[in-house]
């Protein structure tokens, strides 16, 4: 069945207020408050690499046979052995306290109540190991062989 014509004229009116009031309307232009343009911040996507860039991930590079270079068994270190409880390293300069405490507990199965550390004017580092009161550090140095 064909549409009227009044119909039509009725449609084509209510297009035509349609059209005209989502018109173009009073645009507001945005207010620069600057002189130079800053460009905006757009999607950054994370990475999604297609291949590892290294073949094979690389080795521990400060295990506990690096963290220890040797034990120092010097006068005042045998008497640090025997009256404070504490053994004497020299240890690599680039290996922190907690490196000095893991490599110790792996390597002569001792817990280090404490740490402390100094730089010699030779540039090689000490560390005073303090074991705790249930091991007792004249044992260890015979174990390790220095005594």
């Amino acid at each position: 069945m064909a549409p009227t014509k009044t119909s039509a004229a009725a449609k084509a009116k209510t297009a035509k207020k349609a059209a005209l009031a989502t018109g173009k309307g009073t645009k507001s232009k945005k207010v620069r408050t600057t002189v130079s343009f800053h460009r905006p911040h757009t999607l950054r996507l994370p990475r999604d690499p297609k291949y590892p860039r290294k073949s094979v991930p690389h080795a521990p590079r400060m295990d506990q046979f690096r963290t220890i270079v040797s034990p120092l068994n010097t006068e005042s270190a045998m008497k640090k052995i025997e009256e404070h409880n504490t053994l004497v390293f020299i240890v690599d300069v680039r290996s922190n306290k907690r490196q000095i405490k893991d490599a110790v507990k792996k390597l002569y199965d001792v817990q280090a109540a404490k740490i402390n550390t100094l730089i010699r004017p030779d540039g090689k580092k000490k560390a005073y190991v303090r074991l705790t009161a249930d091991h007792d550090a004249l044992d260890v140095a015979n174990k390790i062989g220095f005594i």
